[in-house]
């Protein structure tokens, strides 16, 4: 009876923001731009790191990793959740929906990671500036940044392998697009399993990569305090400022969905809160961390053969 009803679900209904028409075309448009913007931040950045040799140096390497993950990150579900926008009844198949749920964390879990090893890389740049090319050498970077990838990968795997999730009821997704918590609320099977499974996880995951970088960030304000320089001093701070904002806001967010106890029903608080880790730090990462610095800026204009000062 049970493989009889598991049959039954061939494709699910994403519900999004159907109910509100002018809400939805609004959303569509403001998202349009949003992955617009995040498309064009992100590939300059890739374009730019790659071809000019000045930015080949550990930081821009982590950070041509992290525009690599928010370009297929974005890419994961956007462009479906902007044409469910303009579908009246907005459908994807189970196989299709699972893909793009177990697409996105992965490269969410990846990214995780990654901006861990980077708030590392920005702690041994200004606390131990002397030795900071013998404790950052090309073999530990890319095993830092293979272990992110290598680590998201296994996760995943673990869940697929040891938790596969089957549906037999429901199949209407109160989401803009396959969420994970948003679907695993229609499981029929493990879904306590999941459940236990998606907080414990989210403590290597989430918790200890978050303390990681704030506790790296105060080490590294409290290097910054001893900068003679006000200028220098301001500088640095606005800099950590910045990432910090970021940084939070992708945790943040990802916690609050990821880390309570979840009800039966998605709400529409749930579907607010994945576009900030979903959408919004994806297009904010390259404004943040590259593109208002004086050394891509210097490289972008040397990519497209101009001075600076014209």
């Amino acid at each position: 009876m049970t493989r009889e009803n598991e049959t039954i679900v061939s494709e699910f209904i994403l519900v999004g923001l159907s109910d509100h028409p002018r809400a939805q075309a609004a959303l569509f448009w403001l998202l349009l731009l949003v992955y617009s913007l995040t498309l064009l931040g992100n590939g300059l950045m890739v374009v730019v790191i790659i071809v000019d040799s000045h930015l080949h140096t550990p930081m821009y390497f982590f950070l041509s990793n992290l525009s690599v993950i928010d370009i297929f990150y974005t890419s994961s579900s956007v462009p479906k959740v902007l044409n469910n926008c303009l579908t009246y009844r907005a459908t994807i198949s189970v196989l299709s929906c699972l893909t793009q749920m177990y697409t996105g964390l992965f490269l969410g879990i990846t990214e995780c990671f990654l901006l861990a090893v980077m708030a590392y890389d920005r702690f041994a740049a200004v606390c131990h500036p002397l030795h900071y090319t013998l404790i950052m050498s090309h073999r530990l970077c890319i095993s830092l940044v293979a272990s992110s990838w290598i680590g998201a990968f296994l996760l995943i795997v673990i869940r697929i392998v040891f938790m596969p999730i089957h549906f037999c009821g429901p199949n209407i997704i109160n989401h803009f697009s396959c969420e994970t918590q948003a679907v695993y609320k229609l499981g029929c099977s493990n879904v306590r399993i999941n459940a236990i499974y998606t907080i414990a996880s989210g403590i290597p995951v989430l918790v200890m990569p978050f303390t990681f970088i704030m506790v790296t960030y105060i080490r590294i304000g409290m290097a910054v305090l001893k900068i003679r320089s006000g200028q220098g001093r301001s500088k640095a701070f606005s800099t950590c400022g910045s990432h910090l904002i970021v940084v939070s806001i992708f945790y943040g967010s990802a916690m609050s969905m990821y880390l309570r106890p979840q009800s039966k029903s998605s709400s529409d608080r749930d579907k607010l809160i994945s576009l900030f880790y979903g959408v919004v730090t994806p297009m904010l990462n390259p404004l943040i961390y590259s593109l208002r610095n004086k050394d891509v800026k210097g490289a972008i204009y040397r990519v497209i053969g101009k001075k600076p000062s014209e």
